[in-house]
């Protein structure tokens, strides 16, 4: 091409993600990263024929003869990038890639024109791991390539005067495992029934048919049923079953409403079809109030038989009311409504609740693994001394299971307990013990999970979570506990896509595990902006507070950082739940001895931050000092794992 001709070509920017916080944090690891960024991608475009105009910094602009060849490239780039990930514990490689075709010039061995210019405007439009094409590259490859494409809103471009249409290449392993491509019809979701009753006071009775209704539906073998949590987010919001089911990842919807008067219930039931809305099966039920157990029965059978699905019917177990007692049944749905609350008046209610029901019901078995939830949650939420709740919820969920062994949800709370009292064993047993008996316990594999985490396999942690939210992906401990499994076994960028994923959900949790991230990489400036989101949020939260005195820290404000220990330590005494947490901003501060002996109190007190000391990077300094395995072996972990591996 003679010098300064002008011609048509397509033109490839890329970027690494994070380089340049990365290289102001630690230089020599960035330019680690350059180096072995530069070896993957350059082989992958002399395959497909790029020419490799200049690099700028972590940038690379390369020109192809034909979009299509641009396009293909530019996948394989990803897809090389994302199987090196994969097998990588640290040093992961992200880009961003933006193509654009227009006309080029040469001149002295650079490239000029529009080209250039667009497709380096296109290149940030790009998330983590992805890739954008300008309208015309689309139109041009549209019909020759099998990815899927999605047309992104139109954004003005930074200097460019023209608006261009920009699309999104869907690539295989972005697909979010509960988006479309899962909406299957076995996998199902009860939205809360709506009360019709004249009685407002009466809306536990519609919230208890929904869960009742849940727990019934899980038994069923084959199916995937949503958890209560998740569901309860559509309580008096009207979104269609096509958004819902898109959210939830469902193929499947049941929906109801409820009157109760007297000692007279009206239940009306249908099934819905997500991908067609259309009605599968509905059904009115006017009976007396005693009549409740077969209604929940009957719908939870004609549910199961009219879902359109491959898999084998199945009847659902015999319901598991295990109570005739319908006056003790109804204080058990009161007390279901208020055991999920984080306030301290509404937990202590429930308990009084489901021992109004005992009292009436001696035999009512799953009114003693409310009393153990309720208990549970009063330590979590730090209404009760740990050790106390502890105490009294394993009492009462040992009660339920001599009274009924084969209740799921009670082998469940027991490896709730069982972690919550550090015997991590205990706790990996029954929550296998729970899944065998009921595969759709989202706590379950979250317990089992977190058990794993600490003693075994990071990666399989990961994977049980995974499934964890597709059962629950609305919990927002669930979502949080996530995120950090992907984040501490090295998938930074499946961690800040899922945190980008559920920031809309629970922005709280997302900001709290993108300060850690950020003050991972020492990129403080934007550490600070997630702990202000923090702040809007709860602004006196306790990891809020954490949040704050650990930056400060960090940033060398002692004053600060001392301000904040104290607000904790009027606010969290000694053996509430996270009390542990004035040690890690001493840790902060460099105060060793401080640090290690309020974790030794928290060992001991069972409120150790543990998988947090085990496996973040922000302990990694931790982890090197003697005192360490010490600190460890009082909650029966003996063997460390070795940096830098799962195990």
């Amino acid at each position: 091409m003679a010098e300064g001709e002008r011609r048509l070509a397509a033109i490839m920017f890329t970027d690494i993600v994070g380089y340049s916080a990365l290289t102001q944090n630690n230089e020599a690891r960035a330019m680690k990263l350059l180096e072995r960024h530069r070896e993957l991608i350059r082989p992958v475009l002399s395959r497909h024929g790029g020419i490799e105009i200049k690099t700028i910094g972590d940038a690379f602009l390369v020109e192809f003869g034909s979009a299509l060849q641009a396009v293909e490239c530019a996948f394989d780039i990803q897809k090389t990038l994302h199987e090196y990930g994969e097998g990588a514990s640290s040093d992961q490689v992200s880009v961003r890639i933006g193509i654009h075709v227009g006309d080029v010039i040469h001149s002295r061995g650079d490239v000029y024109g529009d080209a250039v210019n667009i497709a380096s405007r296109i290149e940030p439009l790009a998330k983590r791991g992805g890739i954008c094409l300008s309208g015309q590259v689309f139109d041009q490859v549209r019909n020759k390539v099998s990815y899927r494409m999605t047309k992104l809103e139109i954004a003005p471009l930074k200097n460019i005067a023209l608006n261009i249409d920009v699309y999104k290449l869907n690539l295989p392993w972005e697909e979010d495992a509960i988006g479309p491509a899962a909406l299957r019809s076995d996998r199902i979701a009860v939205l809360p029934f709506v009360n019709i009753s004249p009685d407002p006071n009466d809306e536990f009775f519609a919230d208890g048919l929904t869960e009742e209704l849940i727990a019934n539906l899980s038994l069923v073998k084959g199916l995937k049923v949503i958890a209560r949590t998740s569901v309860m987010n559509y309580k008096k919001k009207e979104k269609n079953v096509s958004e819902i089911g898109k959210e939830l990842g469902v193929g499947t919807i049941v929906e109801g409403s409820v009157r109760k008067v007297a000692n007279r219930i009206r239940v009306t039931v249908q099934l819905i079809d997500v991908n067609s809305e259309e009605h599968l099966w509905a059904s009115n039920y006017d009976r007396s109030l005693d009549d409740v157990f077969a209604v929940q029965s009957d719908i939870a059978s004609r549910v199961s038989e009219s879902i359109p699905s491959s898999l084998v019917k199945a009847k659902p177990a015999k319901s598991q009311s295990d109570t005739e007692d319908v006056r003790a049944y109804m204080y058990y749905l009161q007390g279901r409504q208020l055991v999920h609350s984080t306030i301290e008046d509404s937990l202590r209610e429930s308990l009084r609740l489901f021992e109004t029901a005992l009292l009436l019901d001696p035999s009512f078995a799953r009114a003693y693994t409310g009393i153990a939830e309720s208990y549970a949650n009063l330590g979590l939420w730090n209404f009760m001394g740990w050790d106390e709740a502890c105490k009294k919820a394993k009492s009462a969920v040992e009660k339920a299971l001599e009274l009924n062994p084969q209740l799921p949800e009670a082998h469940s709370l027991l490896a709730t307990i069982a972690y919550m009292e550090d015997d991590l064993d205990e706790c990996a047993k029954e929550a296998r013990i729970a899944l065998e008996k009921n595969p759709n316990l989202a706590d379950a594999y979250l317990n089992l999970g977190e058990s794993i985490a600490l003693k075994g396999d990071v990666a399989e942690w990961a994977a049980l979570l995974k499934t964890a939210y597709q059962l629950d992906p609305l919990s927002p401990q669930i979502a949080r506990r996530l995120g950090y499994a992907l984040f501490y076994s090295g998938k930074i960028d499946e961690a800040l896509d899922h945190w980008n994923r559920t920031l809309h959900l629970d922005p709280y949790t997302t900001y709290r595990g993108l300060t850690d991230y950020y003050i991972s990489i020492g990129d403080f400036d934007q550490a600070e902006k997630a702990i202000q989101e923090l702040e809007k949020i709860q602004p006196n939260g306790e990891n809020t507070l954490l949040n704050i005195g650990y930056l400060a820290a960090l940033r060398g404000d002692r004053a600060k950082a001392e301000e904040i220990i104290r607000k904790l330590a009027e606010k969290y005494p000694k053996g509430s739940a996270i009390s542990g947490s004035i040690g890690l901003i001493y840790f902060a501060l460099g105060d060793m001895d401080k640090f290690f002996e309020l974790m030794f109190q928290s060992a001991e007190n069972h409120t150790l931050p543990a998988t947090n000391l085990l496996r973040s990077p922000l302990f990694a300094r931790a982890r090197k000092d003697p005192r360490f395995p010490a600190v460890f072996a009082k909650i029966g972990i003996h063997k460390i794992p070795v940096e830098g591996t799962d195990k």
